[in-house]
């Protein structure tokens, strides 16, 4: 099928790859934000950059022809027009909308990715009808996953179609067929209800994330272990063990993008939110081990060393967007604080944002980022660190003293071998 995908954003690339790769024709309209549309611009687009494989995806799939890039501001007429646009484009979305009727009366099918309010793709649909009978629109949740998102948009588990003319179940079964081999559940609502149904399911998860993590803070001052709290939640059955880690804070754009919509959108219907508590309390998490780490020293900060061992929002992505690891840092640079970084994916776009700053220095080994550190901080879990070499880690630092912030490391071990240990709740 020929299909037009419009946006910038993870989600937008993703799909359009993705839609190339199972044989579509795909055209991906930018917005004109990318003046030469060429294979040399694609390594320094930091959405294409940061997520694994996509980049080489991309490359392949316009090496075959299938997949074109356009700054054009009127689309081709096509069977298939997918909106991935920023939460903040919904006049350019509507532009969109507009352009697609004034493209011809072939029928064709708009599917909406945006995080616009619930009730957004209704709306649409009542402005393309009013130019077009021939075009119809559906609603399919974002699940993309940094760090995984090739992987979760090719074998979904679950996909979520919130429609409101039946007729558009030709088009969306004949879209999804490529992608359904490994999904196992298949849901059909109204555009409202799936609208709805990601926002409540995405504040769902924000809030066992908050929970876990006041949980954590206040077996911190009772002197309770919060690893055996956890694993006595989630062998209950009424609970279960998904995002019941306590850390140092969730971040990413779109989590926490969704998870301000949905907020925002309590507050203009009246109604007081749990999740504007769980986003507010969320920030004051990410500077939890910069609090241990002062009270630690007594406030005397002036002058020592600290190593970071990860930095990017979660592991298996570049991206550093609304990390905890920009908090701890910026705190760090406030005290006088050399501030020595390890990520095995992050540090360039880590250096990008810390560009001309003295005091942050990044190294290639980890075990070089402790050196003569007075502490080591892990704030991303990634694979490597989960093991380190201790012996090697207690002689490289000056005071081995470990603040973890996902909990990764066996604190019996660390303080057998010498070093303070400081978890999250434990």
């Amino acid at each position: 099928m020929k299909v037009n995908v419009y946006g910038s954003t993870l989600t937008a690339w993703v799909a359009a790859a993705c839609l190339a790769k199972v044989g579509n024709d795909v055209v991906l309209y930018e917005g004109g934000m990318f003046v030469a549309p060429t294979l040399q611009s694609l390594a320094g687009i930091s959405v294409i950059r940061d997520e694994p494989g996509l980049l080489e995806q991309i490359r392949q799939q316009v090496d075959s022809g299938r997949l074109k890039r356009s700054v054009e501001t009127k689309p081709e007429r096509a069977v298939i027009h997918w909106l991935a646009l920023e939460s903040n484009d919904q006049p350019q979305v509507e532009n969109i909308i507009d352009a697609i009727a004034d493209a011809g009366a072939s029928k064709s099918l708009v599917v909406n990715q945006c995080n616009f309010e619930v009730g957004a793709t209704a709306k649409l649909q009542n402005r393309l009808a009013k130019k077009s009978s021939h075009a119809l629109l559906a609603y399919i949740p974002d699940n993309l996953e940094q760090g995984g998102a090739l992987h979760g948009f090719v074998n979904p588990k679950q996909i979520i179609v919130g429609i409101d003319d039946e007729d558009a179940l030709v088009l969306i079964n004949a879209l999804l067929k490529p992608l359904g081999q490994s999904l196992d559940h298949l849901q059909i609502m109204t555009s409202k209800e799936a609208e709805f149904a990601k926002f409540a399911t995405t504040g769902m998860l924000a809030i066992r994330l908050g929970y876990i993590n006041e949980l954590a803070n206040l077996a911190d001052q009772l002197d309770v272990d919060i690893d055996v709290i956890r694993q006595a939640m989630g062998v209950d059955p009424r609970i279960g063990k998904h995002y019941l880690s306590p850390g140092c804070g969730f971040g990413g754009q779109n989590f926490h993008a969704y998870i301000s919509k949905f907020s925002d959108i309590f507050q203009e219907k009246g109604s007081q939110s749990l999740l504007k508590v769980v986003i507010d309390e969320n920030e004051i998490q990410k500077e939890l081990l910069f609090r241990k780490l002062w009270q630690h020293y007594e406030g005397d900060l002036d002058g020592k060393k600290v190593a970071l061992w990860g930095v990017s929002y979660k592991p298996g992505t570049a991206s550093i967007d609304n990390a905890p690891s920009l908090k701890i840092i910026n705190a760090l640079l406030s005290q006088g604080v050399e501030v020595n970084i390890h990520d095995p994916e992050a540090m360039h776009n880590l250096q990008a944002k810390y560009a001309g700053e003295g005091l942050v220095l990044y190294h290639e080994d980890m075990y070089q980022a402790v050196e003569s550190c007075d502490a080591m901080i892990l704030v991303t879990e990634w694979p490597q660190y989960l093991s380190p070499d201790y012996d090697r880690l207690y002689a490289e630092m000056r005071t081995p003293l470990i603040i973890d912030g996902r909990n990764v490391f066996d604190k019996q071990m660390l303080e057998t071998s010498g070093f303070t240990y400081m978890g999250v709740g434990r």
